[in-house]
């Protein structure tokens, strides 16, 4: 059995007709993609970054202070013997 062109067209035309919906709806995901989700994302992506840069600057301070902290628990020790010394 041999197909003739005009069964090839035929072919090729009822094809068409079928994949035209999933073109059509593949280009409305594509539009959504690009004009909705996307931008949104890169919203979400921002706020997650500067959040933690904020976060990762906030605990180098943490640590920071908790080293002062330390210095300044000792010194106090030390003044407070000193001064139970003078009483």
């Amino acid at each position: 059995m041999s197909l003739t062109n005009k069964d090839l067209l035929s072919i090729s035309q009822l094809l068409d007709s079928k994949l035209k919906p999933v073109n059509v709806k593949t280009s409305n995901i594509e539009l959504l993609l690009e004009n909705d989700i996307l931008p949104r994302l890169q919203n979400i992506e921002s706020c997650y970054t500067s959040t933690y840069r904020r976060y990762s600057n906030g605990i180098s301070e943490l640590e920071s202070l908790k080293a002062n902290m330390d210095i300044i628990e000792k010194v106090v020790a030390e003044h407070s013997v000193e001064l139970q010394k003078l009483a």
